[in-house]
């Protein structure tokens, strides 16, 4: 049930970092650690990777769905680590009109982080054993997304594809400004993750 928003959910919801043109958005981006979601799906076949160091930017423009800067940066965070990406990475937006605790529709986000990728063979001293792993970025795939951020889907997906070694992937989006589908946007692809050691 969408509704307008009073001025006491306003603030509600802009402290979380997501804010929806005239809606209230069930989700909050200001988290930076993943919420629960379940176990994706691992090959069983092992792989020789490599850490890739990369730095990599895109550019926000929201219609439907409006981020603080503090809240852009959570979410990204959390969308890198589900395809992989090293837990030292850091995430920084720029550009938010109102500084970076009020919602605004431009932000400038620039990632440095670490992913793996396929080793050469014969592989190098630094290769670890990794292995194919299905993910997928839908409304509650994982957890941490919610309606409405089918902008935010598109507008990574370059930084996605260049940062990160993909397979089988099928990246759909279905963006219409200021309206909310749980159809908008659909995300499935295999990434390399590194097989814990036990």
């Amino acid at each position: 049930m969408w509704r307008k928003l009073s001025s006491s959910r306003y603030a509600a919801c802009a402290a979380s970092g997501l804010l929806s043109l005239g809606a209230a958005m069930v989700a909050s981006a200001a988290s930076a650690t993943p919420a629960a979601a379940p176990a994706p799906t691992a090959s069983a076949a092992t792989t020789l990777a490599q850490w890739h160091d990369q730095k990599l930017k895109f550019d926000y423009t929201g219609f439907t769905a409006l981020y603080t800067c503090d809240g852009l940066e959570g979410k990204v965070r959390q969308i890198l680590l589900s395809f992989g990406a090293r837990s030292d990475l850091k995430v920084h937006a720029t550009g938010c009109d109102y500084g970076s605790s009020r919602p605004s529709k431009f932000a400038w986000v620039t990632a440095e982080f670490s992913a793996l990728a396929p080793a050469p063979d014969p592989a190098p001293a630094d290769a670890v054993k990794a292995h194919w792993v299905k993910v997928q970025l839908a409304p509650n795939r994982p957890s941490f997304m919610g309606d409405g951020e089918c902008e935010l889907v598109e507008q990574i997906r370059d930084l996605l594809q260049k940062g990160f070694a993909l397979r089988k992937t099928e990246y759909r989006t279905r963006c219409v400004p200021h309206q909310v589908s749980m159809a908008d946007y659909s995300v499935s692809t295999e990434v390399l993750m590194p097989i814990a050691d036990h």
